[in-house]
């Protein structure tokens, strides 16, 4: 008697989890432990006495003994004293050597890197006695109240085919208007001298490189938004990304569990168990899942509580979380062995590290960052809360690319495919061809066009951030390419997929059938996407590069059906080798479209 889907889910979630904590147990729960004690004890070590991987990588010799002695205190310099004479006798033992008033260093790598922690020990040294002097506004005249505005930079596409530039400026700018004198506020600090001067001191202590990060998560300074010239440091993009690594990393890490998992059923057969029993494949994989999904979301949480952010940071997380269980679930799926398997693993977290740090690197500077999901953890960091539409712009392509990816698990766990050894294009392709119909071939097409809109964008989506820093006109034309190329791998991959099981080939019907099957499937999916997900990347000129065949639905849907047809053409008439000029083809026309429409060139 078969079990309702809840209890099967149930079932393999326990079992799975029974089973790992079984595996682990033998030989890598003991070690685990081991690392774990190892850990704490060497966290606790360095809390208490700090890090001391620079100790003494900087020799210096001065024949000025208190000077010897300041610059003793900093751990990286090992200091030696004696007369000029001597000094100068071995000057070039050191790095640094300091006679009288006058620094010398070795003109190499070592020595200038010396001589820069020489100048840092210098600069703390004198904010030490600075904030020991009496009237500590004589000796800090000057203090600057940090205020930071969100960047107006304006991507906005003009209209398409027009090149527009600035007027060049012949006379000095005047005023229109009443001109009107703004008064000077009155110079305060709302802070006590005491208080200025401990934190000062606190300050000139602490080491600023470490300090930069930590104070991403730690206390706010005493002193609030106020601070020193010497204080100021230009903002680093990457102190929020520090942080989300933080994240990412052992989520990532986790999901390779579920991975392993998948591949562990395939080795000598042992999934036959599973497959025996009279559950739901999706009950299955998702069973295997669920322990997994909930020890990212404790860790998660385990984080979010240790550095005191809001508990909504964990929503921007929980796509994530699905989409790198999702992926493990394929990779474990495809890969013949382990070696592959890693392969493809490493191949898969360069792709998606890359898609969700860089765009966040442009928050709160473009709306191109939107397309990831940590951009809002940054935002959260940042103390900047955001709405539901920009969750649903982050995370939406998560959601669909990582549901698609459990349907096509689902769909290809059975003895034939979990148990094949085919080569990866070949199994792939055995992969898609579980979701096309023999008897509806073209509805089955229609619908995997629509399909391929989730990973369609995700792919022009980090092609966009990696253009973004080119100069203007080498982006743009790279985007129309990457762009064409993209959208028609990804049409040509049903009607290649069904000229390869159909025993007879593709027929001259399915070939204009298909072909317009799928670009409606296409254009459809991806207008519905586009509307609900990611209107305002297209209000960039970025986007409109990416989107700007959608203008009039029917110019779209005979662009794609003439390309995926001159694929499909290409496949009937000169069979699979001739794949590749046809996709080559369909490309250049799409460019030349594209092209067309921006006003380029004239049709």
């Amino acid at each position: 008697m078969r079990q309702g889907y809840l209890r099967q889910v149930s079932v393999i979630a326990r079992w799975e989890l029974l089973r790992t904590l079984t595996t682990m147990g033998r030989g890598v729960l003991p070690a685990a432990i081991v690392l774990f004690i190892l850990l704490v004890a060497a966290s606790g070590f360095a809390a208490g006495s700090g890090v001391h991987l620079q100790d003494g990588i900087y020799r210096v010799g001065t024949d000025n003994t208190l000077a010897g002695q300041i610059i003793a205190e900093d751990t990286r310099f090992t200091v030696y004293t004696g007369t000029s004479a001597q000094i100068s006798q071995s000057r070039l033992f050191y790095d640094v050597v300091i006679l009288g008033n006058n620094v010398y260093y070795s003109d190499n790598e070592k020595g200038r890197a010396a001589l820069t922690a020489l100048e840092r020990v210098y600069e703390r040294y004198t904010a030490l006695i600075s904030a020991e002097e009496p009237d500590l506004y004589a000796a800090y005249p000057l203090w600057i109240d940090r205020r930071y505005e969100q960047s107006e930079l304006d991507f906005t596409a003009t209209e398409r085919g027009e090149r527009i530039s600035p007027v060049p400026q012949r006379d000095a700018p005047t005023p229109r208007g009443p001109v009107q004198e703004v008064a000077t506020p009155e110079p305060s600090v709302p802070h006590e001298p005491e208080v200025l001067r401990e934190e000062i001191t606190r300050s000139a202590r602490q080491d600023d490189t470490v300090a930069r990060y930590t104070s991403v998560i730690g206390q706010e300074s005493e002193l609030g938004t106020f601070r020193t010239p010497a204080q100021l440091a230009p903002p680093l993009p990457y102190d929020s990304i520090i942080l989300i690594f933080v994240f990412i990393f052992p989520l990532y890490f986790t999901s390779q569990f579920y991975m392993m998992s998948i591949m562990n059923e395939r080795i000598e057969r042992r999934g036959e168990i599973l497959l025996s029993a009279p559950y739901h494949p999706s009950a299955i994989i998702i069973g295997k899942a669920v322990p997994y999904f909930f020890l990212m979301i404790a860790i998660s949480l385990v984080i979010i509580l240790i550095t005191a952010l809001p508990l909504v940071v964990i929503l921007p997380l929980i796509p994530v979380i699905l989409f790198f269980l999702a992926a493990a679930l394929a990779i474990g799926m495809l890969a013949r062995s382990f070696k592959e398997l890693s392969f493809l693993s490493i191949f898969f977290s360069t792709l998606a590290t890359s898609y969700l740090f860089f765009p966040s690197i442009f928050a709160n500077v473009h709306v191109v960052s939107l397309i990831s999901p940590l951009t809002l953890v940054v935002l959260q960091i940042q103390g900047d809360a955001f709405g539901l539409t920009d969750y649903l712009y982050s995370t939406s392509l998560f959601f669909l690319t990582a549901g698609i990816l459990l349907y096509m698990g689902a769909k290809n766990y059975t003895e034939e495919r979990l148990f094949s050894l085919h080569q990866l294009i070949p199994r792939t392709l055995e992969f898609i061809s579980a979701c096309i119909s023999k008897r509806y071939p073209v509805v089955s097409l229609g619908l995997l066009g629509a399909l391929a809109i989730p990973f369609v964008f995700m792919a022009q989506m980090m092609a966009l951030v990696l253009f973004f820093n080119l100069p203007m006109p080498l982006s743009l034309l790279l985007m129309i390419g990457y762009a064409a190329a993209t959208e028609e791998v990804a049409k040509s991959i049903g009607i290649f997929t069904l000229a390869k099981i159909l025993p007879g080939g593709l027929s001259w019907r399915l070939v204009f059938l298909g072909s317009a099957a799928t670009a409606l499937g296409f254009v459809a999916g991806e207008k519905l996407l586009l509307f609900a997900t990611i209107a305002q990347v297209t209000e960039s000129v970025f986007g409109s590069i990416l989107f700007l065949s959608l203008d009039l639905l029917w110019m779209p849907f005979l662009l794609h059906a003439v390309c995926v047809a001159v694929i499909a053409i290409a496949l009937k008439a000169g069979g699979f080798r001739w794949y590749i000029p046809g996709i080559f083809l369909a490309t250049i026309i799409h460019v030349l479209y594209n092209l067309a429409v921006l006003g380029v060139i004239g049709l």
